[in-house]
């Protein structure tokens, strides 16, 4: 963006969309967008209208609207939010024209990219993979389903769509603990064939991944059965 246009806080304060004003601009993490055509959420009187006219990308992530929550500073922030803020730049660069960027926090007075972007940036990356690594975690270690009665117990089972996650096999169910976390959670278990992310080779027990050591054994259930009640 050679010619990208470099506004000021002051300049892109003018463009909040009142009678008299140039325009309705907003910007996240530092890019400035023309958002006339939302002007029924983003003018005066709309429900988004605190974020007109100034980088409220802290908003975007936290949901709070409030004059202390309208702020560019997105330290601090956890994994998914900082996802949440990567989908809304995204949205706006898929539905606005872009204007140019705000010389501030994010680009300098020249429109280079300062630290706080690229420590920004940098984060987004990092939350990108965690969430590949927890949805690679939840294709090998889908959730159980469950149910509890004050008659049966709770009864926790294994399917091939339980926890959302289709797959050609159903497994059993485990408790799972990840190194970090309290407790367990209950997880489905693959019972054959060679252990994730391993080649299917003759080298394998044909036992799955039940020999992960994470994963524990439910007491007083079969250990292929794919449903276990546990009483009181």
């Amino acid at each position: 963006e050679p010619h990208a246009r470099l506004l000021s806080a002051a300049e892109l304060r003018r463009y909040r969309g009142a009678p008299g004003e140039p325009g309705l601009y907003l910007a996240v993490l530092g890019r400035v967008f023309d958002v006339e055509r939302g002007r029924k959420h983003y003018g005066p009187g709309g429900a988004y209208s605190g974020l007109a006219g100034r980088d409220a990308t802290r908003a975007f992530a936290s949901g709070d609207f409030t004059q202390a929550g309208l702020v560019d500073d997105v330290s601090g922030l956890s994994p998914p939010q900082l996802l949440s803020i990567r989908s809304w730049l995204s949205f706006y660069s898929d539905n606005y024209d872009p204007v140019g960027k705000l010389v501030g926090r994010f680009y300098d007075e020249n429109g280079a990219p300062t630290k706080a972007l690229r420590e920004a940036e940098a984060a987004i990356e990092e939350a990108l993979k965690l969430q590949a690594e927890s949805e690679q975690k939840q294709q090998q270690f889908p959730p159980c389903n469950s149910e509890w009665s004050s008659a049966k117990g709770t009864r926790f089972w294994c399917s091939r769509q339980s926890g959302g996650v289709n797959r050609d096999w159903a497994g059993v169910p485990r408790k799972l603990y990840r190194p970090g976390s309290k407790g367990s959670c209950c997880v489905c278990v693959r019972s054959t064939g060679p252990p994730w992310g391993q080649p299917d080779s003759s080298q394998h027990s044909d036992r799955g991944d039940l020999d992960n050591p994470h994963l524990e054994q439910y007491d007083g259930c079969h250990p292929l059965a794919e449903q276990c009640v546990l009483r009181g």
